[in-house]
């Protein structure tokens, strides 16, 4: 019996899609590197399901990669012609929040922005959030880590998870749904899966951990002149702004660039460097005026040159239009976003050299920097006309030995996949890669799950 006659008759045809039943987008993640329809897509609907459909697979030595709301940009959840994806999409919903706990026991197939409006309808905040809460799924956001743009405040992913489930490669269930702060229990097993992008075990539930909803938020955007104001803004806004949840900067190629795009002029000239300065409201008297107060000391004190508080949410959100970049992806053509993480006072003259390094190769692209910064993240917005795909790895070429210089990490918050792969021991030594196989072999001895990501 073959694995796809098997799979058919334990899950049904309605799970079990072949041939001309499956959709497109399970070709490619967002980055847009796939190209090859899986031989089948299975979409269970329950754990058991899930745990079925490894079970048969292992036993017939069938590759497996799983896919979630597919806005990854590293093409970890792309499949070859030979593999079978599971889908995570119908394995969807909120099943608790326990207010006493502050914890949230959710599905891994639940796109993040139904999780956090649940949340907010609970009265507490769900920390992760990133641009495409619209798009991915929880299950996604653990297995790559995601950041987003609150990291400094609560943490990547992996801060916010209190329990998990996963179902490992045989099909056997793991389920540590724990809602306590504190257990110290042996090994912590979810921070295995967390991570792994879907090579050491598929996510089914996770625990979530849940904060008090913010009142408000005050947002500012300030011009700056040079990226060592930019740190210093952070380090003062860091010790006088308790409630500091976001720190953003962009340097000018990029807010200009995205301005023009939104038709949108906040100064009078594109300044050197703007950020993005957060801070969660306890909705009390005098927070406006205390943030207020914070601005203008640093005004006049020469550390900002200039700087806007947003008067309202429309306002705030203006601002973060032009931070999230998302004309980006639409005006300029063969896009490549690296995601890079680098010691906070070294960022700027990476940048610098990194900009020059790039320019240097390719003299018609289109080079911009912008980052969380207060997390020492960075992202690289690269496009050049007419580019192929050979491009994206003399980019990469380029960057990660520099990256590497610097003592940095290939991969702040977008996974390796297979498009950073190659690169892996810029940032890993090779007794770190050697334990990370031994893990791999242990939970997956056949290999099964998605092979080719993150390890060769």
């Amino acid at each position: 019996m073959s694995v796809i006659e098997d799979l058919t008759r334990s899950l049904g045809e309605a799970v079990v899609l072949t041939g001309d039943r499956i959709a497109e987008r399970h070709r490619s993640d967002a980055s847009l590197t796939g190209r090859s329809l899986p031989k089948a897509v299975l979409r269970p609907a329950s754990v058991a399901e899930v745990a079925a459909a490894l079970r048969i697979c292992d036993g017939h030595r069938q590759s497996v990669v799983p896919q979630g709301g597919m806005t990854g940009l590293a093409g970890g959840a792309n499949p070859a012609a030979c593999d079978i994806v599971i889908s995570m999409e119908r394995l969807s919903g909120i099943e608790e929040i326990d207010a006493a706990a502050a914890t949230m026991t959710v599905l891994a197939g639940t796109p993040l922005e139904v999780a956090q409006r649940a949340a907010e309808d609970a009265g507490f905040l769900l920390p992760i959030d990133l641009g495409a809460r619209g798009s991915c799924q929880i299950g996604g956001n653990l297995a790559t880590n995601a950041g987003g743009i609150r990291v400094i405040r609560n943490g990547v992913a992996r801060d916010n998870v209190l329990g998990i489930e996963v179902v490992l490669a045989d099909g056997t269930v793991v389920s540590s749904l724990n809602k306590m702060i504190k257990n110290n229990t042996g090994y912590d097993l979810r921070q295995f899966f967390i991570g792994s992008e879907g090579t050491l075990g598929i996510i089914t539930r996770a625990v979530l951990r849940l904060r008090p909803l913010p009142a408000g938020r005050l947002t500012a955007l300030c011009a700056l002149d040079s990226y060592a104001d930019v740190v210093a803004l952070l380090k003062r806004a860091q010790r006088a702004l308790s409630g500091l949840s976001a720190f953003e900067a962009m340097w000018e190629s990029y807010f200009r660039f995205n301005c023009e795009a939104e038709g949108r002029q906040f100064f009078e000239t594109s300044p050197a460097f703007a950020a993005i300065i957060e801070q969660d409201s306890r909705g009390q008297d005098g927070e406006r005026e205390q943030f207020e107060a914070f601005l203008g000391q640093a005004l006049e004190d020469g550390l900002i040159g200039d700087a806007l508080v947003a008067q309202s949410e429309k306002e705030a959100q203006a601002f973060w239009r032009v931070r999230e970049g998302h004309a980006m992806d639409r005006l300029l053509p063969s896009l490549v976003n690296l995601d890079l993480s680098l010691p906070i006072g070294d960022i700027g003259r990476f940048a610098e050299e990194c900009g020059r390094a790039l320019s240097a190769r390719f003299p018609p692209a289109h080079v911009s920097f912008f980052g969380h910064v207060g997390d020492s993240n960075l992202h690289i917005a690269f496009s050049v006309p007419d580019a192929a795909q050979e491009t994206a790895h003399q980019v990469d070429a380029i960057v990660y030995p520099l990256v590497a210089a610097y003592d940095g990490s290939i991969s702040a918050e977008h996974g390796i996949g297979t498009l950073k792969r190659d690169f892996l021991d810029h940032s890993r030594s090779e007794a770190e890669l050697d334990v990370m196989r031994r893990i791999k072999h242990a939970l997956d001895p056949n290999g099964i799950l998605n092979p080719g990501k993150v390890l060769r």
